[in-house]
């Protein structure tokens, strides 16, 4: 039984590795680096998360043949990826270029990772306060047991109504 299972499993193997695989001609060797380099930079529209390199879609065979004739025709890489972003858009770009509208996208992560940071500031400097608010607290307690000592600034009369209003609230 296993051994039938096996089998079936070898023949449907190659199934899976039915990936066409273009074979272009170029002129040089620049050439097939350029169109390599080029393929491995525009994202694949229909795919959304693969070059047009890797990508089976048949858009992405179109697109390759593209990039293969305007290597060939000697245009530029800029040209190239200007053409390829007016017809599909910055989306086609896994880095898109600087502009009005993505300067959120290039910047936004280093203005959210300063605001944790300064949250995490505010946070123990807070902490920080707390602590010293508590421990100068208790170093009260002790003097609250023998009476308030007017040693902040304040008068007789304001240590002793604060005096008071302890004791009140220790009793409560």
């Amino acid at each position: 039984m296993i051994r039938l299972l096996s089998l079936c499993w070898l023949l449907l193997l190659p199934l899976s590795a039915q990936a066409a695989i273009d074979a272009y001609e170029f002129s040089s060797e620049q050439n097939e680096e350029r169109f390599q380099q080029l393929t491995g930079e525009l994202r694949c529209p229909k795919c959304q998360n693969q070059n047009i390199a890797d990508s089976d879609a048949p858009l992405a065979a179109d697109l390759r043949r593209e990039v293969h004739r305007m290597v060939e025709a000697g245009e530029s890489d800029n040209s190239i990826i200007d053409f390829m972003v007016t017809r599909y858009g910055e989306f086609v770009l896994y880095r898109p270029r600087l502009n009005e509208t993505t300067w959120l996208l290039w910047y936004g992560p280093f203005v959210l990772l300063g605001i944790g940071a300064l949250v995490i500031v505010l946070i123990s400097r807070n902490r920080r306060q707390r602590q010293v608010a508590a421990s100068a607290s208790a170093t009260s307690e002790g003097s609250r047991q023998n009476g308030y000592q007017p040693s902040e600034g304040l008068s007789p009369e304001e240590a002793e109504r604060l005096n008071q209003l302890l004791q009140r609230d220790k009793d409560q």
